[in-house]
């Protein structure tokens, strides 16, 4: 107990000082924690995928059509057990900053697919029975105060010209991680306005989902699709869901390497921050460790100050800085929900963070250590602070 008091009256010896340091820690640990907290959001969509569906787009790129004919091919195909579609429909709302997602499905398959969407049944007839209808994400309800039966209007860029539609129901995510920000029409009322005024780009899709009987087999059952339409006029590539996912965020992956190196800078800013101190520190009190060494203290008795007193300040930052990590991410996750379902610092993500902060004042101590052991004791009482 006397020897953590004595650590904690040396850590306040100089006030100011140790409060802009522990500022200093607690603000760039929560800088950390942000940045990890981003990436592993941005890739919540590709983990939260199911291992039992595949898709299948265009081999050229995803933004080339299928046609909608290859529908009954591929459910010849062994292995696989049920196939929807859709298509990103791409359209303004009243204004072009009020982005969110939009896709045109097939509404007697794609709920089936994926169950981790919930509408509540008798919403879901009535989407089902009204080509005009849609289901949006309960999110994106929130943003827009959307209820159901209220009406809205999209601008087409896409497809163009005004789709009126009517809100039929409002989807519930299954788990936390769910997107709950997707606005879906009807495709067949996407298909009879383009057969009518644009024929030429009737009856295409953007991409199938399949559900395959054994996620074992996706690789030999995504050959065979792609062997089905070799060398056809819109060849096909068949991968699985998470790969697909994972093809968007790989369009990014330059933002995602730099904010992964700008996380490791800041951990060196931490340990240069806290070293600073200590070494400051050292310096103010060799002839005091001389001193003690005289009174008997061993060297590792004066290791263990040095050390306890680097690890109090980190600690004691690590843990405001994860308290910070809290109240901004809460902020942040407001700020962008739009884009990202869910935005929260997991359990990984603050033991992280509080490990790097113990690692940071091991690492800090050294050098400080190194000198008041290695510096004689005549040297030491020599030296006039």
């Amino acid at each position: 107990m006397k020897v953590l008091k004595l650590i904690s009256r040396n850590s306040l010896r100089h006030k100011l000082r140790t409060f802009l340091t522990i500022l200093g820690l607690a603000l760039a640990v929560m800088a950390f924690g942000l940045i990890r907290t981003f990436i592993k959001t941005w890739y919540a969509g590709a983990e939260a995928t199911a291992p039992d569906r595949l898709i299948t787009r265009n081999a050229v790129s995803i933004v080339s059509t299928l046609p909608l004919a290859y529908k009954e091919q591929i459910l010849k195909v062994d292995g696989v057990k049920n196939i929807t579609y859709a298509s990103w429909f791409g359209a303004i709302y009243v204004d072009p900053k009020n982005f969110f997602v939009q896709f045109a499905v097939d509404p007697s398959t794609f709920f089936e697919l994926y169950p981790e969407y919930i509408v509540p049944p008798a919403q879901f007839e009535a989407f089902s029975g009204d080509r005009r209808g849609v289901i949006v994400g309960r999110r994106l309800a929130d943003r827009f105060g959307w209820k159901v039966n209220d009406p809205v209007t999209l601008i087409g860029t896409i497809y163009p010209g005004n789709w009126d539609c009517v809100i039929r129901g409002i989807y519930a995510g299954k788990e936390e991680i769910t997107d709950e920000t997707m606005f879906l029409l009807h495709f067949d009322y996407v298909d009879e306005v383009v057969k009518r005024d644009m024929p030429g780009r009737a009856g295409q899709i953007g991409w199938y989902a399949l559900k395959i009987d054994n996620p074992a087999r996706s690789a030999e059952i995504g050959a065979a699709i792609d062997a089905r339409f070799k060398n056809s006029l819109a060849e096909t590539k068949t991968e699985t869901e998470k790969e697909f996912q994972m093809s968007f965020i790989q369009m990014t992956g330059a933002i995602i390497i730099g904010l992964r190196i700008i996380s490791y800078l800041i951990i060196g800013v931490i340990l240069l921050v806290l070293a600073n101190t200590m070494a400051m520190t050292a310096r103010e009190r060799v002839s005091e460790h001389a001193f003690l060494r005289t009174l008997g203290f061993r060297k590792y008795h004066l290791a263990g100050l040095i050390l306890g007193e680097s690890l109090l300040m980190a600690c004691i930052g690590g843990v405001i800085g994860m308290a910070l990590l809290k109240i901004v991410s809460g902020v942040v996750a407001v700020a962008i929900g739009q884009f990202f379902p869910i935005f929260k610092a997991d359990f990984i993500t603050y033991f992280a963070c509080m490990a790097t902060a113990v690692i940071v004042g091991f690492g800090a101590s050294i050098f400080p250590i190194q000198r008041a052991l290695h510096i004689r004791i005549v040297d030491g009482l020599r030296v006039v602070e």
